[in-house]
């Protein structure tokens, strides 16, 4: 490749990458705003931070505070506010740990359960209806390219 094609096909991938940028950034914004709204439709009370600690609670099925601590990457004191948050809300319980008594187990309560299962099947039917237009082709791709880019943290 001669000096000029290189130097062109280094423009190209960094147009490309910024490209990426700016649309990652739009993403990121839009994913926000929307785990807010469904945020306050699991609660009126519940923040999206929260929100996503009850994702993690319900992807695991239970899980003890430190672990939650680990995942996230928060000081222990900050997750168990969260928890105690949760707890109130009556969107999480506790429950003792059988493999040691002294432990605490968090899980979703059964209104959390509830409310969690109902929020995430309309935002569900929401993407379904902004996918409507697109083939499952290109449906498939995109959920690989995602599926590529999150490999990568």
């Amino acid at each position: 490749m001669s000096g000029q094609d290189g130097r062109r096909a280094d423009g190209t991938r960094r147009t490309a990458a910024a490209a990426v940028e700016r649309e990652l950034v739009l993403m990121f914004r839009r994913a926000r705003n929307l785990s807010t709204s469904v945020a306050t439709q699991v609660h009126p009370d519940l923040d999206p931070t929260s929100y996503s600690l009850l994702l993690m609670v319900d992807d695991a099925g239970w899980l003890r505070g430190m672990d939650v601590a680990d995942r996230i990457g928060l000081d222990k004191s900050t997750v168990s506010r969260q928890i105690a948050t949760l707890v109130e809300l009556d969107l999480l319980e506790r429950v003792p740990d059988p493999d040691d008594g002294r432990a605490r187990r968090i899980q979703l309560s059964a209104s959390g359960r509830d409310r969690l299962a109902a929020a995430r099947a309309k935002r569900r039917e929401y993407m379904r209806g902004q996918f409507a237009s697109w083939s499952t082709e290109d449906m498939h791709e995109f959920g690989r390219l995602l599926a590529r880019f999150n490999e990568m943290f």
